[in-house]
């Protein structure tokens, strides 16, 4: 089967239970059934890859009938075949769980020593559903709220004495020794009295604070208890820095960075894996063990990931290859934008209608909530994208 240059892929509904129940049905401009839908997923990735409506099959079966064609020798050589990104859109109603992503060697050993143990794939107490990282970026279309990496020691420290409680005083004398955040976060993950502790970390976050930064964790707190009583990660999140991101900013999460999304919408780029290692705030499948050799416990003091401009619109630099992003306002392209990046494109439109084009074919429309697969361009050639509004263009990285 010959594909055009440019061909619609579906997204796939996730209805997790922490979806929101009007967000995405919002932008797909649908009328919401109460039911909540927490992703739609564009890519190739094995569990859920997305159908092509106009041709009958799907992404990774394109791939696999012609993976030079649709990615490049290059990048087909290089990712062995798959398109090395997925995107998402996200929308959370209630937190997820507390979690963490692999590095490359973790997952490849983890996911050939489930393998050899005899671990169904979808098992659901299996760690690791492919040999894959799974870094990711996050930008948020909405107000979002998220957990991302550890504190530095001196807030965590400050957080927790404006508790002031009794269930904390090993937390503070393990925070305040050497290597603090993991002695801290390992005890609170096996401790034994995990729900006195929370239990008693909610109720002391009733009262408010004038300092910021402690006025954040006790609201989160608050959030957290509502969401999921008396779980230890309610005493977890004291340790994790609290990301407020306006619409258009981001946060990159490299492997080992430990995290959990609270509330809004975003678009969400990552490695081609569905590798996720949980330990609180959830009733899947927890392994603190893995969690614990997993997890990075390098305090963060900047969890924000900065966009620059590359000449489309704002894009943002994270370290791995496997994909990056530009976010192209046509507005300021009056209305026009010609794409010259090598490569395979996956082109979301999130706001308003686009027309997507490549050489002399028709251009594709794209209402908002679908995408477009933009097929390697052996001669280099642009693509177009026309409207207005934002759209998310991913690609492969350097």
């Amino acid at each position: 089967m010959r594909l055009p240059s440019v061909f619609a892929v579906e997204g796939v509904p996730r209805r997790y239970a922490w979806g929101s129940r009007t967000a995405i049905q919002h932008i797909l401009g649908v009328e919401p059934d109460g039911r909540p839908l927490a992703e739609l997923w564009f890519g190739a990735h094995p569990d859920d890859p997305s159908e092509l409506p106009a041709h009958g099959i799907d992404l990774q079966a394109a791939i696999d009938a012609n993976p030079s064609g649709l990615l490049g020798a290059r990048v087909a050589e290089r990712f062995g075949g798959s398109l090395p990104f997925l995107v998402k859109i996200l929308a959370a109603d209630v937190a997820l769980s507390i979690q963490v992503h692999p590095t490359l060697e973790q997952a490849r050993a983890g996911y050939a020593a489930e393998v050899a143990r005899g671990i169904a794939r979808d098992a659901p107490d299996r760690n690791y559903r492919d040999p894959n990282h799974k870094p990711e970026l996050l930008c948020a279309l909405t107000e979002f709220e998220a957990l991302c990496g550890f504190r530095p020691v001196e807030q965590a420290l400050q957080v927790v004495d404006a508790l002031a409680i009794a269930e904390l005083a090993e937390t503070r004398r393990l925070l305040a020794a050497p290597d603090g955040i993991r002695a801290a976060f390992t005890h609170l993950l096996t401790a034994q009295d995990a729900t006195a502790i929370a239990r008693a970390v909610a109720g002391a976050a009733a009262h408010s604070h004038d300092d910021p930064v402690v006025a954040d964790a006790l609201r989160v707190v608050a959030l957290l208890q509502h969401d999921f009583p008396d779980d230890i990660g309610i005493a977890l999140s004291l340790l994790l820095n609290y990301v407020h991101l306006a619409p258009g900013e981001a946060i990159f999460l490299a492997a080992g960075n430990v995290h959990c999304y609270l509330r809004g919408t975003a678009v969400e780029i990552m490695a081609n894996s569905d590798n996720v290692l949980r330990c609180a705030l959830t009733p899947k499948y927890v392994d603190v063990d893995e969690v614990l050799a997993t997890a990075d416990f390098t305090p963060l003091d900047d969890p924000r990931c900065d966009a620059e401009d590359d000449g489309f619109g704002p894009s943002f630099d994270v370290p791995v290859a496997d994909f990056a992003l530009s976010i192209i306002d046509l507005d300021a392209f009056k209305g026009s934008c010609a794409v010259g990046v090598p490569g395979p494109h996956l082109v979301l439109c999130v706001e308003e209608p686009v027309e997507v084009s490549a050489g002399e074919g028709a251009p594709l429309v794209l209402r908002p909530g679908t995408a477009a697969f933009v097929s390697h361009a052996p001669d280099g050639r642009a693509f177009t994208v026309r409207g207005s509004g934002r759209v998310f263009c991913t690609s492969v990285g350097h």
